[in-house]
């Protein structure tokens, strides 16, 4: 039996390297030789620190790596569109497939047992391969890079769902609290759909000048005491028609919320964490819509995947920082210090 090399996380901000048989596909199933394979803050925050998670961010000391992206080596018995040689980004979810959320594409929120995401109860994609089943599978256009469809997988995915249900468009001013992958992510995304001016706040100044320097945020503020005034001043005292926040952070979270206009709509889409307000002056008073949004649906991601491609669009133009599987461990390291944009393990696998 052929052998390949797969990344664990044990906890204690540690990495262990295993050797695995490589996989035969099943019924429904399909092999694919991977190609790149993405780090998530979700990831660092729940796997890589130490094993916080229960339910759906249990992790069973399977094959790191929920971000995965490559292409079809093998299908099993079954099988009905995909076939050996395509490009896929896979959505990270197996689902039961028939309760409502799965009938929906909302596998994130399947709440059966039989439930696993790939990376945190299945193998996921730090390996040479990985066994996908075929109907979480989406095509890859030609145009779009291994290391775009990785990323498309759950960052640019989380922020396209919020985009999505917040009904986001040229009528828009956008603020962004947290510059981290997913902020940089919903402010490309914003661009796109046409946000006439979008204002970005961290606490890093790495991150704020990476959102500069790519050009996705018209104004990038220090997450200070000062933040708030800033934002308005840079509004005409108003605040922004949407916000988003993709920190976690409590202080983030209320900064999102105190910047958006009456009657406008903030979702929050940052993991943990918790965060305390005024109800009636920061939600009821502001006639606000608050939207808490989680990754996204199979049918969403594949309308984003044709959406990339259409408006020739790189999720990859993230990234700052590529490894070797062989440096998993110093991708983890160096994601874990919240300073980069995005982090890809990168398999020399063509």
């Amino acid at each position: 039996m052929a052998k390949m090399t797969g990344a664990i996380l044990p906890g204690n901000s540690t990495v262990e390297f295993r050797e695995f048989d490589v996989p035969t596909p099943g019924y429904g199933q399909v092999l694919i030789r991977m190609q790149a394979s993405s780090i998530c803050g979700s990831d660092i925050r729940a796997i890589y620190r130490e094993h916080l998670g229960k339910g759906p961010e249990g992790y069973r000391n399977v094959i790191a790596g929920h971000e995965p992206c490559g292409q079809i080596t093998e299908t099993g018995p079954g099988c009905k569109r995909f076939k050996a040689g395509d490009r896929v980004v896979v959505y990270h979810i197996s689902g039961c497939g028939v309760c409502d959320e799965c009938k929906h594409g909302y596998m994130i929120s399947c709440r059966s047992e039989k439930r696993a995401a790939y990376g945190w109860q299945r193998d996921g994609g730090h390996a040479d391969y990985m066994l996908a089943e075929e109907n979480t599978c989406v095509l890859l256009p030609d145009n779009l890079t291994y290391v775009d469809g990785a990323l498309v997988a759950c960052g640019f995915g989380t922020a396209w769902e919020a985009l999505t249900r917040m009904g986001v468009s040229g009528r828009d001013r956008m603020l962004i609290t947290g510059l981290g992958p997913v902020g940089l992510a919903a402010a490309m995304l914003g661009k796109a759909l046409g946000v006439t001016e979008i204002i970005g706040t961290d606490i890093s100044q790495r991150r704020l000048e990476l959102a500069r320097s790519l050009g996705l945020a018209d104004h990038v503020l220090q997450a200070d005491d000062n933040a708030f005034d800033e934002i308005l001043r840079l509004t005409d005292g108003i605040g922004c028609e949407v916000a988003m926040d993709c920190s976690g952070a409590a202080s983030a979270r209320l900064l999102a919320l105190q910047g958006t206009r009456d009657w406008g709509r903030c979702a929050y889409v940052g993991e943990g964490g918790s965060v305390s307000f005024d109800v009636s002056k920061f939600l009821i008073h502001k006639q606000i819509t608050l939207y808490g949004s989680w990754v996204t649906s199979l049918q969403h991601m594949e309308e984003l995947v044709e959406r990339l491609s259409r408006w020739n669009l790189h999720p990859e133009n993230t990234v700052t920082h590529r490894f070797p599987l062989s440096k998993t461990a110093d991708a983890y390291r160096l994601a874990d210090e919240g300073q980069s944009g995005k982090v890809c393990i990168v398999l020399d696998n063509d």
